[in-house]
């Protein structure tokens, strides 16, 4: 994992060099705890087999934050899914610190694009939640579920009822119930997908404060590039289906990620960058689509 920093003055020479595609995303699995080898996934259709998912490799260090950005289509729910033991019947494997990940895994914590509290609990029993179904004693599970309230800047509304916040704060809750289970590997699927622009920031910076704080393993899944260079020490581009790995693309910005770093030019040009990765291969999902369409209509 690289953390250097890039002065906005200099020129793009290293960020062409950081986009420089790598051979394998999986080349660095060392000491890797989470390593994903050769995945491939395959739907059935009543037309034919779509290949979701085509011989993707990565592997994530401990306390490494790594971005996997797409267009839509290319597979990514598909690879976390399979990376959370939610989706069986696909090619290769999926190890956490070298045990192979069949089903649910309790190293693995999950936060989805829908945030997920239960309405009729308030949020302190939210995050206490999966401790409670743990079989912990009631007093160490609100301990622990206090310090994860807190820890996401929540601490106040321990007894309000998720009708009672906002999107935003209801996903802090969500997050808070997920760390307080103490995963080693957190998987992030567009957790801010239905949020303005600016609270999507906000909580980009809280997600990196509590990823600092616990050394969190974590995996993002995201179609949003300013979130993914924002937060990420890696960034795998995606090609449209089948989903390949396109790029890797290492994010050489100074932690902490701070307002003066994302209007940087050095942060403006990895965006660019991305985006020209990205748009070749958004370009080719429309032009699917559309052609999807007009058989469709062709056969009304």
């Amino acid at each position: 994992m690289f953390m250097g920093s890039i002065e906005c003055t200099e020129s793009g020479m290293a960020v062409a060099t950081a986009l420089t595609a790598v051979e394998s995303s999986g080349s660095a699995a060392g000491g890797a705890i989470l390593a994903v080898d050769n995945i491939t996934k395959r739907f059935e259709t009543s037309e034919a087999a779509i290949i979701a998912v085509d011989g993707v490799s990565l592997s994530v260090a401990h306390g490494e934050f790594v971005g996997v950005i797409g267009p839509s289509g290319c597979g990514k729910s598909t690879l976390f899914n399979i990376i959370g033991g939610l989706l069986d019947g696909y090619e290769g494997t999926v190890k956490v610190a070298g045990d192979l990940v069949r089903g649910p895994h309790p190293a693995i914590g999950m936060i989805f694009q829908e945030e997920s509290t239960f309405p009729w609990r308030n949020v302190i029993d939210n995050v206490a939640f999966p401790l409670e179904i743990a079989g912990l004693p009631k007093a160490e599970r609100y301990d622990r579920a206090r310090h994860f309230v807190k820890l996401v800047g929540l601490d106040g509304f321990e007894r309000r009822y998720p009708a009672e916040l906002s999107g935003g704060m209801r996903q802090r809750v969500s997050m808070a119930r997920t760390l307080a289970a103490q995963p080693k590997i957190l998987l992030m699927d567009e957790p801010f997908a239905s949020l303005d622009e600016q609270t999507r920031l906000l909580l980009g910076d809280k997600v990196l404060q509590i990823q600092q704080q616990l050394k969190q393993t974590t995996l993002l899944i995201t179609h949003n590039i300013t979130e993914a260079v924002q937060l990420s020490d890696r960034i795998l581009v995606m090609t449209y289906r089948p989903g390949k790995v396109k790029r890797v693309v290492e994010i050489r910005l100074p932690r902490p990620r701070s307002s003066e770093v994302v209007s940087s030019e050095a942060f403006g040009r990895y965006v660019a960058q991305i985006w020209s990765d990205l748009r070749e291969e958004a370009s080719r999902g429309m032009e699917d689509e559309e052609g999807r369409k007009l058989r469709e209509a062709e056969k009304r």
